[in-house]
């Protein structure tokens, strides 16, 4: 229900209008935008210790005296969650601010007003785009290093690639327990990290087959692992599944930015991180790969598992 798109072949209203269906209670909501996973499953909420996901403090990466020691969380948050918390990242609070500023204004804005747009003012996203290129390389060469590779392995690989930027608008709907904001999948590409535009949580991670809901502190960003980084980590680093719920009450916003490697870059375990010995997953062209992620978004398969050499 996110945002204005089709599914299928058929044809999807705008936000605003899926937005007075589910908050008229004499309207029913279109069959298709029905879930029943969405209130059947088990959710995590307020979990502590091992079951809490990792905080990983930028700071400390950075800093000789700490730097061994967050590498390791880093590893363990990569390895058991697919997922993490990042703190003291280094993102000016103004370049944030002024992002959600403009995201917010955005998706104000009448719809005739939102088709004028091709993109919202450069001056932000591009100011935010270079802060977080700078961030996200840094991450890859500490994730390297958390496993014992060369920390350019990872960096020679996504340094000068695509990089995409999706802002997503979730409105409020009383009948929160009937749909999905974002049904359940991994993101195929290398990294993503994730803001919170207006601090309303609606991202839930599925570990030990339980689903639990993420509540990030303010300013931190939100990092996950995609598909193709677990296939060249050779399953050192997990993608896993997550989804996106809806508030009863609030509208919540989002800007996900998605690392990609290069289109023509066969994927496969990179031999850094194979000591030994053991290939895990078959290669693949990553033009194959993402023809492959639409075929069995239709049949329900995981599409890394079906990759792995020892089935």
């Amino acid at each position: 229900m996110a945002g204005a798109r089709s599914v299928g072949s058929l044809p999807v209203p705008n936000v605003q209008a899926l937005a007075e269906i589910c908050n008229d209670p004499d309207e029913h909501i279109p069959e298709r935008y029905i879930r029943p996973e969405a209130s059947s499953e088990e959710v995590i909420n307020n979990y502590q210790g091992d079951m809490a996901i990792p905080i990983i403090d930028l700071k400390k990466l950075l800093c000789p005296q700490s730097s061994e020691e967050e590498c390791v969380k880093l590893r363990s948050a990569c390895q058991y969650w697919g997922f993490f918390l990042l703190i003291n990242h280094g993102v000016p609070d103004e370049v944030i601010a002024n992002l959600k500023r403009d995201i917010v204004d955005f998706f104000s804005q009448p719809l005739d007003t939102k088709k004028e747009y091709t993109q919202l003012p450069k001056q932000s996203i591009d100011a935010y785009s270079s802060e977080t290129k700078s961030l996200a390389l840094c991450l890859f060469e500490f994730m390297a290093k958390a496993v014992g590779a060369k920390p350019e392995s990872l960096l020679d690989l996504f340094e000068e690639q695509p990089r995409g930027l999706r802002m997503a608008y979730y409105p409020p709907c009383r009948q929160a327990d009937k749909v999905m904001g974002l049904s359940p999948h991994s993101d195929a590409g290398g990294l993503t990290l994730l803001l919170e535009i207006n601090n309303v949580q609606g991202l839930q991670i599925k570990k030990d087959g339980k689903w639990f809901s993420i509540d990030a502190p303010n300013g931190a960003l939100i990092a996950n692992i995609g598909d193709t980084l677990e296939i060249l980590s050779n399953g050192k680093f997990r993608s896993v599944e997550h989804r996106a719920v809806i508030n009863p009450n609030k509208e919540r916003i989002s800007a996900a930015l998605f690392h990609y490697p290069s289109e023509n870059m066969v994927i496969s375990p990179l031999p850094e991180f194979v000591k030994d010995g053991k290939v895990k997953y078959r290669s693949i062209s990553y033009l194959d790969f993402m023809k492959q992620i639409f075929t069995q978004q239709l049949d329900g398969k995981n599409r890394v598992e079906v990759l792995k050499l020892d089935q």
